[in-house]
């Protein structure tokens, strides 16, 4: 698999399941310029972890959203299945009401594009921030069995956004509001001496 960072994200017109329940027959990746993304693969609908990890990014949407960026979920079932998982309540195994898009990939090129297709037949965890010019800025990609975390990638978002207004550089384990780094050899030195030596 090669890593997607740096690089423009590969665009994609598919089906979507739409918040408000409605197939969006002509969902487009490049049409949220402007925003950030937040895109996330699954591997199937109806499952174990999946639902875990699409509650958990649901309940922070707002937070997303309130920074300017969209979350966006991906797995190689049909529209018609992400449907009826929303259509499914939580305690039966569903996922409810999820307020943001589930794009179908039944053909498994959208997968495919981003490096994640598993075996021929679904997708790997793969998580991708996208800035607001297309460019993939973040990835991650975890095995089957193994859910992301919704707070990582809130502090990716920040530790992005933060380095676009500030020109400075984010350090290990920085979260918003902590200091960041000058990125010169001074700046380093400087940060090193007050906050690990």
């Amino acid at each position: 698999m090669k890593p997607l960072v740096t690089n423009e994200a590969p665009d994609f017109t598919a089906t979507a399941v739409m918040p408000d329940n409605t197939f969006n027959e002509e969902f487009t990746l490049s049409d949220m310029r402007g925003k950030y993304v937040l895109l996330f693969f699954y591997p199937l609908d109806f499952t174990f972890v999946c639902p875990s990890e699409i509650l958990a990014f649901n309940a922070a949407v707002d937070q997303f959203k309130e920074k300017n960026c969209e979350v966006v979920g991906v797995s190689v079932d049909s529209h018609f299945s992400h449907l009826a998982w929303k259509n499914t309540p939580v305690n039966k195994g569903g996922i409810g009401d999820i307020q943001f898009p589930l794009v179908a990939d039944l053909d498994k090129s959208i997968a495919d594009n981003y490096g994640v297709l598993f075996g021929g037949a679904i997708a790997l965890r793969g998580l991708y921030l996208i800035d607001k010019d297309g460019i993939v800025r973040h990835q991650v990609v975890n095995d089957l069995p193994l859910g992301r975390s919704v707070s990582e990638a809130m502090r990716m978002l920040d530790a992005i956004q933060f380095t676009e207004e500030h020109g400075d550089v984010c350090p290990a384990n920085w979260n918003k509001g902590d200091d960041a780094m000058e990125p010169s050899a001074e700046g380093v030195a400087r940060y090193l001496t007050d906050h690990v030596a």
